[in-house]
């Protein structure tokens, strides 16, 4: 089995792109085949060497790694040119108006045997003759992939349905050619939960738009694999390994699939929550570009489920943050200052300063107080977060330690008395 991933670099690999990518890698690994890695840059305004470059990091971010390549389609013309000219010596194409033709039969049919979606029957009555070469002499799409395909020995393209109309035409270059076509694939287009076609208005629309947001590749790997594709009817959670192993062009859907980034999220979450600390902590400091305690990151994880959750959920154990005024109008009411200050007076002597200490420095006072624990936790949590939103209370004042965490205190009371209570 050789297959190929053949993106035209005209900007960021999209998240149909990729999932097109993990398909033929997944075929390629499950069955010791070949994947190809081939850049169709025959447009040369739009295909530039910073947009193959977005593609390659790409790919490698999901750790698709690929056997041959990436071939320049463009740096292929000689070859093209050649084919042009065969065709024409063949009287299978002729020129008109300086631009090179296929000649379509008038009657008969072309059949694109699919292996996801069975036969699709071509009328040749409805094909008119097509341009395979610009009247420069530089080859268009159609003749290029056919070209391609044949030198390359592909055996499968999988590859998007916005391509099948282009099939029959890449099969006629073959058979003028003499060539064994390859088994074709389309894959059900990728849509919104809205049921449009996925764009940036459904969120994260490129590869480097899911790994800015903190995903992790191996989870989004798991997803995308999801997307048109399943092993059974309960399996969700994948390994790479189980991927490679029970993916099959039989078990794609014919139905168009849903990319929901809120079901990306959740996965994404339980990869994260399955991560050792250690780990969790270096994606973390790499993605946002700075040291983090570890002590910070173990009282998140449970939280997140992406690795940019963490500054928003804790960045405040890295640096203090101002109070959100919301956040401190909304809490700091109704004797609010007074908790405060008396939960500062309980911190003060709590010895030892750690997560079980402090939750029962907490709970003795909620409990002397006679209020409910959100009276006592949530003036405190703005005191020490800036906002209604952290982590475990105990823990996250434990994390912050004695003096930093009475000292926002006292900042937030000496506020409370400032702009009055």
């Amino acid at each position: 089995m050789r297959v190929r991933f053949a993106p035209s670099p005209t900007g960021a690999l999209h998240i149909g792109g990729a999932r097109t990518a993990l398909y033929n890698w997944l075929l390629a690994r499950g069955n010791r085949g070949t994947f190809v890695l081939r850049i169709e840059d025959t447009d040369r305004e739009r295909s530039t060497p910073e947009n193959v470059a977005q593609i390659i990091d790409a790919l490698e971010w999901l750790e698709l790694d690929w056997d041959e390549g990436p071939y320049s389609q463009a740096e292929r013309r000689p070859r093209h040119q050649e084919v042009i000219e065969q065709l024409k010596a063949s009287g299978d194409a002729y020129e008109e108006d300086g631009a090179t033709r296929l000649k379509v039969p008038d009657e008969g049919q072309t059949v694109v045997h699919d292996a996801i979606r069975g036969e699709i029957v071509f009328n040749h009555a409805d094909i008119d003759d097509f341009t395979i070469a610009r009247s420069d002499g530089s080859p268009l799409y159609n003749l290029a992939v056919a070209v391609d395909d044949v030198d390359m020995g592909i055996t499968h393209v999988i590859r998007g349905d916005d391509h099948i109309s282009n099939t029959p035409r890449q099969l006629m270059i073959m058979n003028a050619l003499g060539h064994e076509p390859p088994v074709y694939a389309h894959l059900p287009l990728l849509y919104g939960p809205d049921g449009k076609k996925l764009s940036k208005r459904h969120g994260a629309a490129s590869v480097q738009e899911l790994r800015a947001a903190g995903y992790l590749p191996e989870a989004v790997r798991n997803y995308l694999a999801l997307l048109g594709w399943g092993y059974d009817d309960t399996t969700t959670f994948f390994t790479t390994g189980e991927l490679v192993e029970r993916f099959s062009l039989e078990r794609v859907s014919k139905s168009s699939a849903v990319f929901d980034e809120q079901k990306l999220r959740w996965m994404n979450g339980r990869y994260l929550r399955e991560m050792g600390t250690l780990e969790l902590k270096d994606k973390i400091e790499r993605l946002i570009g700075r040291a983090v305690p570890r002590e910070a990151v173990e009282i998140s994880q449970e939280k997140m489920q992406t690795l940019a959750d963490f500054w928003p959920l804790a960045g405040f154990l890295v640096e203090r943050r101002e109070i959100d005024p919301k956040a401190w109008e909304k809490v700091m009411r109704d004797g609010a200052a007074d908790n405060l200050a008396r939960a500062r007076e309980a911190l003060a002597g709590t010895d030892p300063f750690d997560t079980e200490h402090v939750e029962q420095s907490l709970r003795g006072l909620v409990e002397a107080l006679g209020v409910k624990p959100k009276d006592v936790f949530q003036p405190i949590r703005v005191a020490i977060a800036g906002t209604t939103v952290s982590p475990g209370i105990f823990e996250s004042v434990a994390a912050l330690g004695r003096d930093e965490t009475l000292s926002r205190l006292d900042a937030a009371l000496e506020r409370a008395g400032t702009n009055g209570r």
